[in-house]
C-alpha cells in the first residue's frame, strides 16, 4: 500500500492537539509544551522518512517479484515444453496428469501440505506419487 503523508500528518496533529490540551489542563507551561511539540515533530519527521523509504522499497520488491514470476512455469504444458532431456520428456509424458501437477507445484516452491490441500488429496498421496516418479526417473 502506498504511503500517504498528508493522512499521517493529520493523525499526528489530532493526537498532538489532544495531548497538549491534557497538558494544559495539568498546568504545564507553554514553553514546556512547545519544547515537547518540537521534539515530537522531529521524531515524527524521522519516522515518516523511514516509512516513505520502506513503502518505496516494498514497491520495488513487489515489482521485482512480479518480473521474476514472469519466467516461472505456470502450466503442465509449459513444464513439459521446458524439458530439454528427451528421455526425461518421454517418461514424463507417460505420467498421469495429477503427478505432473504435483511436480509443477513442487517446481513453483509449494510445500507438500499446500499441494495436498490444493489438489484435494492427502499428503501421503503426494509423497507416494513423488516416490513413484523418483523410482521411474532412476531408471533413466
Amino acid at each position: 500500500m502506498a504511503y500517504n503523508k498528508a493522512r499521517e500528518e493529520r493523525k499526528w496533529k489530532f493526537r498532538k492537539e489532544a495531548e497538549e490540551k491534557k497538558m494544559r489542563g495539568l498546568g504545564l507551561s507553554e514553553d514546556t509544551i512547545t519544547q515537547l511539540r518540537q521534539y515530537d515533530r522531529k521524531e515524527f519527521n524521522s519516522e515518516q522518512r523511514f516509512y516513505r523509504r520502506l513503502a518505496t522499497t516494498d514497491t520495488y520488491i513487489e515489482n521485482m517479484a512480479g518480473q521474476e514470476r514472469g519466467d516461472e512455469t505456470c502450466t503442465v504444458g509449459e513444464l513439459l515444453d521446458s524439458i530439454e532431456n528427451e528421455k526425461l520428456y518421454r517418461e514424463l509424458c507417460k505420467v498421469d496428469k495429477r503427478t505432473l501437477q504435483i511436480v509443477l507445484f513442487k517446481v513453483q516452491g509449494y510445500s507438500t501440505h499446500d499441494i495436498a490441500r490444493l489438489l484435494g488429496v492427502s499428503e501421503k498421496s503426494v509423497y507416494r506419487r513423488m516416490d513413484r516418479l523418483k523410482e521411474k526417473m532412476k531408471k533413466i
